[in-house]
């Protein structure tokens, strides 16, 4: 029998429940699911190349029946349970677009797209878990890196009137679908939006509040800071317009990654930075007295627990921020095959089995952006004639594009490795699936049953001794 959740509302820097009690959401991203991504599940590329790719080597519908089984298995009751048994009280779900709309059939809803949502969060309902809807995924993509599922690194949906049309219409049938639902917290309209004119998504979240609000006046609407979920800057007085709303940063911290610029102790320069980094990204809402959520964070681990240890210790003292500050927070993420979930899958599991000789080549050639050793000797002498061809012949003030934080060796990085490269090691990865049949394809997708997969259990113990009360 489900818990009876109530639904929750902003009041000035509080999210309080019906009786007008505080609540911190506190919880983890289900991201890789319903918006798939590289490093979560080991594909390269981006999750609409891998579909296609899979659909040619199986056929349509042995990979659309994988692709279902992997949405089955991913997240179920023993998953929600487990979440629970954690004391926290949030999942956020990255959504694609596309399970709702096809690129070629615009606007017109495909209703099997909640086949598995509705499961999803009728199970977090049964076990006391609220969920915030996220569209990672928006048309033409939001934002220049591969988790907005864009063939580029041009963030098309502010370029075009009609990507943001599409997004306005999916959220009128996303909010008339779940405006009665309480067990959901809240809607994030548009994870990590860069929008290099800073304005255009001014006007966007304008029409994205006021399609929710005709149709649902009742749920928290959480929206992401311009550039990654790091700048309000721009915002101006628009929160005097968005009703009932919470303002979302994302609060990854260098020291959590390889290209840490030192190795983490806690010292107080370090901690130091810290909480510049967390502080400059509430400065807005703090003036105005608004809302913050921390809707991403986290650092990424490694099979040296030595370093995990380090990696640790960088979560541990960020949360002793959030918890100084009062706001909620979702680590990223949930679940993934080792790299940064609080559950993973196994190793000894078909799927891990199956991928193993191209995860180690996956790696080597450092095709995923996200936490990739760029410093291994292979990768410099691959990269580096490229890095300095562009110095010493671009001017440094030429180089300075947006987003600000890629500066010339990273973009290049994510251009040349990351969308180049990982476009080639699609039809490969494909192929590993071939001649499959769907006994084969169920299990290789059971895979990602909780029962196959590996609690991080340093980093639980540290969640749960954070958790928050009901």
């Amino acid at each position: 029998m489900s818990t009876v959740l109530p639904f929750l509302r902003v009041d000035g820097e509080r999210i309080i429940n019906e009786q007008g009690d505080r609540v911190i959401l506190k919880g983890a991203g289900l991201g890789g699911w319903m918006n798939m991504e590289n490093f979560i599940t080991g594909y390269p590329g981006r999750e609409f190349q891998i579909r296609a790719a899979l659909a040619k080597v199986l056929g349509p519908d042995r990979a659309a029946f994988f692709f279902d089984k992997f949405l089955e298995y991913f997240f179920a009751d023993e998953d929600a349970a487990f979440f629970a048994s954690l004391g926290l009280n949030c999942i956020r779900i990255a959504l694609n677009y596309r399970h709702f709309e096809d690129d070629m059939n615009p606007r017109v809803l495909k209703q099997d797209g909640f086949k598995h949502l509705d499961r999803v969060i009728e199970l977090c309902t049964k076990h006391g878990l609220w969920t915030i809807l996220d569209l990672h995924t928006a048309p033409g993509g939001q934002n220049c890196d591969w988790h907005s599922d864009s063939p580029t690194h041009v963030a098309s949906f502010f370029e075009h009137k009609d990507f943001q049309d599409r997004a306005v219409w999916l959220w009128g049938e996303l909010a008339k679908h779940y405006k009665d639902n309480p067990s959901i917290a809240g809607y994030n309209p548009l994870n990590e939006p860069t929008d290099p004119s800073h304005s255009q998504l001014i006007t966007v979240y304008d029409r994205l509040h006021d399609i929710i609000r005709e149709h649902d006046k009742r749920h928290i609407i959480f929206w992401d800071g311009n550039t990654f979920a790091s700048d309000f800057t721009a915002f101006g007085d628009a929160y005097k317009r968005w009703t009932n709303s919470a303002y979302s940063i994302h609060d990854y911290s260098i020291f959590g990654f390889p290209d840490a610029p030192s190795v983490y102790s806690g010292q107080e320069d370090q901690k130091r930075r810290l909480r510049r980094s967390f502080e400059r990204k509430m400065e807005w809402m703090k003036e105005h007295g608004l809302a913050v959520w921390n809707g991403e964070w986290g650092p990424v681990y490694s099979e040296d627990e030595s370093v995990n240890a380090i990696r640790l210790h960088v979560l541990k003292d960020q949360l002793e921020l959030y918890e100084e500050a009062q706001i909620g927070w979702s680590i990223w993420l949930y679940k993934d095959i080792g790299f940064q979930g609080m559950t993973y899958v196994s190793p000894d599991t078909p799927y891990m089995n199956l991928l193993a000789p191209f995860l180690v080549k996956k790696r080597k050639l450092a095709v995923d952006a996200w936490g990739a050793d760029t410093s291994l000797p292979e990768i410099r002498a691959a990269y580096e004639p490229l890095e300095k061809f562009i110095e010493n012949n671009i001017e440094e003030k030429y180089r300075k594009l947006y987003p600000p934080m890629w500066n010339h060796e990273l973009r290049s990085g994510r251009l040349a490795r990351c969308i180049l490269v990982a476009e080639y090691m699609v039809p490969e990865w494909a192929e590993y699936f071939a001649n499959k049949d769907e006994a084969e394809l169920d299990q290789l997708a059971a895979s990602f049953k909780f029962e196959n997969c590996v609690r991080r259990e340093a980093l639980n113990q540290i969640l749960t001794a954070h958790n928050t009360q009901r």
